[in-house]
């Protein structure tokens, strides 16, 4: 990965929760981030 798209995805990544935080109060990423601890429980049964 080069430096540009590094780049790229972090700005899209701090503007998507910029966004998120500036509209909604956060709550997408809560909801989002719960859903991916669901996910790593889930998987950590499989190991």
């Amino acid at each position: 990965m080069t430096d540009r798209i590094a780049l790229v995805l972090a700005l899209i990544i701090v503007a998507a929760v910029s966004a998120d935080v500036a509209l909604n109060g956060g709550h997408v990423m809560l909801f989002l981030l719960r859903k991916l601890e669901d996910l790593i429980e889930y998987l950590a049964v499989w190991r």
